[in-house]
C-alpha cells in the first residue's frame, strides 16, 4: 500500500492509495490492458511458462511484470487461484 502526503486545511493529511488505484511498480496501465488481451487469447488461464511465454511476448512484457501484473490482478480480484495450481483471469473477455 502507498501512503501520500497532501495538503489540507488543519496541514497535512496522510493518505493510504489501495493497490487497486496504482499499478504495480515498473507496469501502466497499457501494460495492464494488453496483459488481459493476451491472457484472454490463450483462454484466460496462466498454469506455466507455456502460458506465459506468449502472454508476455503479445504484451511486450518481461517475465518480471507479467508476474507482478499476475499479483497484482489475484489482489484486486480481477484473478482466481486454480485448485490444481495457476491461476484464471475474471475480468474483461474472460469473465
Amino acid at each position: 500500500m502507498k501512503k501520500v502526503l497532501v495538503p489540507s486545511s488543519g496541514g497535512l493529511a496522510l493518505l493510504s492509495l489501495a493497490a487497486c488505484d496504482i499499478p504495480p511498480e515498473g507496469t501502466t496501465p497499457e501494460n495492464i490492458a494488453e496483459y488481459e488481451i493476451a491472457v484472454a487469447s490463450i483462454g484466460c488461464e496462466l498454469v506455466g511458462g507455456s502460458d506465459y511465454l506468449p502472454v508476455e511476448f503479445q504484451a511486450g512484457l518481461t517475465r518480471e511484470q507479467s508476474t507482478a501484473i499476475t499479483s497484482y490482478m489475484l489482489s484486486t480480484g480481477k484473478a482466481e487461484r486454480l485448485p490444481e495450481g495457476g491461476v484464471k483471469l475474471t475480468t474483461g473477455a474472460c469473465a
